[in-house]
């Protein structure tokens, strides 16, 4: 009889009955039943891997050297990114990216999708779908919300609209966007004859509020959004630069948009008095780290590890760029994106760092609530 009954439970059915017990007594290690990730390439996964026609990838050495496997996995840096580390502070593995799995399937013929999150993030992408089309292929994060919705389609085929609206307001969503706006708004003569920088960061913040709308559609109520970090300090710009200082007018550009995207945050909670959410002053935090780098060990602010030419910043880290042997002590690996080092720092702050640095509230307040 226990034979007959094992046949007729599908694999489906099993799966539902194993997220029920998730759901119902999560291990003391593991905060939140997933990590869902939206980006740029401080946060894709290797989603880039995936699109042949896609000019932004790191699929090669040196970037992952330190990364557990030591092999390149689309990572741009040395190392783990702030998705890796945020679930794992978490007590969940980095989500894996969605392109990954997206055309697997099970003995069933279904899409087996990770119970514990992924990543939809892509390298060149931003919150206007034109954003990054000089790189070829990316995933616009208008397009990044459209794959969630076909996960989250799944999850509720396998949990039930009940258990997977259960799973997805428990897990975090973690947004890291803007930066390839910026650039892009900074770099065009055109784009700054059209619009004042304000008129810019109000369409930024408004388109970036209508995709947070979605996600809610979608059952997100837990949101950690970063605001942009200094791009100026960054080695590319500082090329351009006296002494190689940061470029001033690009970071006032970087504020002004943060203080921006802060009352957009505000008025996002306003609105869904059910969600909550953790902003990350990345730009503060992060000219204070370049101020009192050495109270973090780290000792090279202005250039990156790996690349070539001044501040290893002319190209980007390739497989014959000569690289620094200690990237512990690099705050960029590359001309553009922080060393697996500075990524730690800046997850340390998010989790369990003062309002300085993450208002309302910080991720570790963020989960209890």
């Amino acid at each position: 009889m226990a034979l007959t009954i094992a046949t007729v439970l599908s694999s489906s059915l099993l799966l539902f009955m194993m997220v029920m017990m998730m759901l119902g007594s999560l291990s003391e290690a593991q905060m939140v039943p997933a990590t869902f990730v939206f980006g740029d390439s401080v946060v894709d996964a290797g989603n880039n891997n995936y699109l042949p026609l896609a000019l932004a990838k790191s699929n090669y050495p040196h970037y992952g050297i330190d990364f557990p496997t030591k092999k390149p996995t689309g990572r741009f840096s040395n190392g783990k990114l702030p998705s890796d580390l945020l679930a794992e502070k978490v007590g969940l593995p980095g989500p894996p990216p969605y392109l990954s799995i997206k055309n697997k399937k099970d003995k069933n013929g279904s899409i087996s999708i990770p119970l514990t999150g992924l990543n939809f993030a892509s390298a060149g992408a931003g919150v206007f779908n034109e954003t990054g089309n000089q790189l070829g292929s990316h995933i616009s994060m208008t397009e990044q919300v459209e794959d969630f919705s076909t996960v989250y389609s799944k999850l509720s085929a396998v949990m039930g609209s009940g258990g997977a609206s259960k799973s997805v307001g428990k897990s975090l969503f973690l947004i890291v966007i803007g930066s390839n706006d910026m650039l892009s708004y900074y770099g065009s003569s055109d784009l700054r004859k059209k619009f004042t920088p304000e008129q810019r960061f109000n369409q930024m913040t408004s388109a970036l509020k209508s995709q947070l709308e979605m996600l809610y559609g979608y059952g997100a109520r837990r949101f950690v959004v970063a605001g942009l970090l200094a791009i100026g300090c960054a080695p590319v710009q500082r090329l351009n630069t006296k002494n190689y200082e940061c470029d001033p007018e690009l970071n006032s550009f970087c504020n002004a948009h943060n203080q921006i995207l802060r009352s957009t945050l505000q008025q996002f909670k306003s609105e869904h008095t059910d969600l909550s959410y953790t902003y990350f002053d990345t730009y503060t935090f992060f000219l204070d780290l370049l101020d009192n780098a050495a109270n973090y060990g780290l000792t090279e602010t202005k250039a990156g590890c790996c690349g070539a030419g001044k501040l290893e910043a002319q190209f980007f880290c390739l497989p014959l760029s000569a690289y620094c042997k200690d990237r512990s002590t690099h705050v960029f690996f590359d001309r553009l994106h922080p060393t697996e080092a500075t990524y730690r720092l800046v997850v340390d702050a998010i989790v369990d760092g003062p309002k300085k640095y993450v208002e309302p509230m910080n991720v570790r307040q963020l989960v209890s609530t």
